[in-house]
Parts: structure tokens; sequence; C-alpha cells
């Protein structure tokens, strides 16, 4: 095999330092060895790759030189191929491309995992390895605590599907976002779309306020939801109202009477967060710290009903929510 100098680090013959990987890749019968730039040594199989990747395949096709000369690095009766990947990455890199019966596919739960691993796969051209990295970065788990570094990572590899559901998941996070460390791979233009995007969700979000019929319009009559104004029916004692008290805030007022003192002070509460944090998620937390609210508290015709019927009305506000911002299109070409 001659040597090349497709994007290789070219290989150092001074590497006393190198030691070998741990298995697969310190098999006996191997025939080529990768070299990573911190001088790890993996013994993998040409085939493997040459299936995996059409780059290996041609590199691995090259004539041998005239004569048998060549500057190429051997060691064991064997070539050694240095590349500009870390072990970590390099590791990763080759899992994917080995039969799963001899290496598992690696988890890929650490972003900077997956931003080098990708690079990998598009540098050495493994179409089905990318597809593969690229449905990490739109793990529920990830997407939940590190939705702008996914965001990032995405559009850097302009990968649409993961960009666009990264970009929902920032609606989780403050319009304007803290600092974090992948920034640096997109541009001005590129945070502005997604500022733009976030203000546009909580534009559409404020409709809702505006204008409460979809309360009024899922629950009727007023009586047949007396919860929401504070009272309650039985066969018994009749119509009773709570102890709660009464919201003063017209905005909120439902059939053009006060909401029960609590669900106002939610309300003004929720819509609040939502112009910040234009989701679901943000009506479902303050709903879980309302109901816990009015368990606490001394009324207990609120707080033998309160759960129920806030989990009730938490999944209508979420779906309402939800389809408000649906629409909402990210401003990004790919």
């Amino acid at each position: 095999m001659t040597s090349t100098s497709h994007n290789f680090q070219p290989p150092d013959h001074e590497s006393p330092m190198a030691t070998c990987a741990s298995a697969p890749f310190d098999h006996a019968k191997a025939d080529v060895i990768l070299r990573s730039a911190d001088g790890v040594e993996f013994r993998v199989f040409m085939l493997f790759l040459s299936l995996a990747s059409p780059f290996f395949e041609t590199l691995f096709g090259l004539p041998q030189a005239p004569g048998g000369a060549t500057d190429q690095e051997m060691k064991d009766g064997l070539a050694v191929i240095a590349v500009s990947e870390d072990s970590k990455t390099l590791d990763s890199f080759l899992r994917f491309c080995y039969p799963s019966t001899l290496a598992e596919d690696p988890p890929l739960n650490n972003l900077t995992d997956i931003l080098t691993v990708l690079a990998a796969a598009r540098k050495y051209s493994l179409d089905l390895i990318e597809r593969k990295v690229s449905q990490a970065l739109a793990n529920p788990k990830v997407l939940e605590t590190e939705s702008l570094r996914c965001f990032a990572i995405a559009r850097n590899a302009r990968l649409k599907h993961e960009t666009i559901t990264a970009a929902k998941h920032t609606l989780r996070q403050p319009l304007i976002p803290a600092w974090f460390a992948e920034i640096d791979l997109i541009t001005a233009s590129d945070l502005l779309a997604l500022l733009t995007y976030h203000k546009n969700c909580i534009i559409a979000v404020q409709a809702l306020m505006k204008d409460l019929k979809w309360i009024t319009g899922h629950y009727g009559l007023d009586n047949g939801c007396n919860w929401l104004l504070g009272s309650t029916y039985d066969n018994r004692y009749g119509a009773r109202n709570c102890n709660c008290g009464r919201g003063t805030d017209s905005r909120f007022f439902l059939w053009g009477n006060a909401p029960v003192a609590w669900l106002a002070t939610y309300l003004q509460e929720v819509f609040e967060l939502l112009m910040d944090r234009p989701c679901g998620d943000t009506v479902r937390t303050t709903a879980d710290k309302t109901i816990q609210k009015v368990i606490s508290a001394t009324c207990s015709t609120c707080a033998g009903q309160v759960k129920a019927n806030m989990t009730e009305f938490t999944d209508l506000f979420v779906l309402k929510v939800e389809e408000a911002i649906a629409p909402i299109e990210l401003q990004m070409d790919f």
C-alpha cells in the first residue's frame, strides 16, 4: 500500500510511546494499523472498513508502488496509517464500522463525542454512521438539558430535522440564552434566526391570554365547571362557594365572572413565564406548583379536587400552546 495525503497526518516514524487499543481493535490477524493522534494503535481489518466507507475502500485499493519501493511505515508486517482523530473518537468511529457481533455501537451521550464522531463520519464518507450519530442529537434526554448545544451542533452540520427539533426544545430556555460552549459553531445570522423564532412563538402564545374562549369553549356553560369559579355542588348541600376568594384581574374573567383566586394567580404567573419560555413544559411546571400550593392551603373544598381538575386543565392548556406555536417556522436555509 502506498502512503497517501488524504486528510491523514504524516506517519511518525519516531513513535516509542505508541500503545495498543483495547479489544476488538487488538486482533492478531488484523491487516492494517490505524494510529490515533495521541499514539494509540488500532489493529483493524480492511474488509470491515472498506464495507462501511467508500473512502477506505478507495484507500485500501490503491496500487502498490513499483518494485515494493514505498515510504509507508510498517509494523509487524502491517501498514501503519496515522490519522488526525484522537483515540476516543477513533474508538467510537471504528465501533460503528465493525459488525455488531464484534463491537456494539458506542453510546453517544456526550455532545462533545457526537461532534467529533460526526466530523469523522463525514470525513471518511460514512453516510450510515452519520445518520446514526445524528439521531443522538434528537435524544430527548439530551435535548431537555442541552438544547442550545444540540442546536449549534446540528446547525453547523446542516442537519435540518435535528436543527428544527433542537430549536423547538430551546423554547424551554429564556429568550436570551446564556453562553454555551458550541456557540462558536454557528453564525450571528443563525443565532438571530433562533431568537426570531423564539420571539415569534411568544407572540403566538400571547393570543391565548387575550382571548380565553379556548377555556369557556371547552368547558361549556359555567355550571358545568364550578371549580373554575371557586364553587362546588353536591346533592346534599347544593352549590357552595370555597373560601379561596376571587381573582380581581378582569383579563382572566370567565363567562363574565371572576375565577377562583388561585386560578387567576396561576394564569397571571404562567402567562408571564410564557413570555420568556413559550412551551407546554412551562405550563405543566407552573401547574404542578399551583396544585401543591392549593393542597397545602386551608380550603378543603379546593384541596380535594384541585389535582384532578388542574390535570385536565393543564392538558388543555398545553394542547393550545402547542397548537399556537406549531405554525411558526425557523427561518433558516439548509
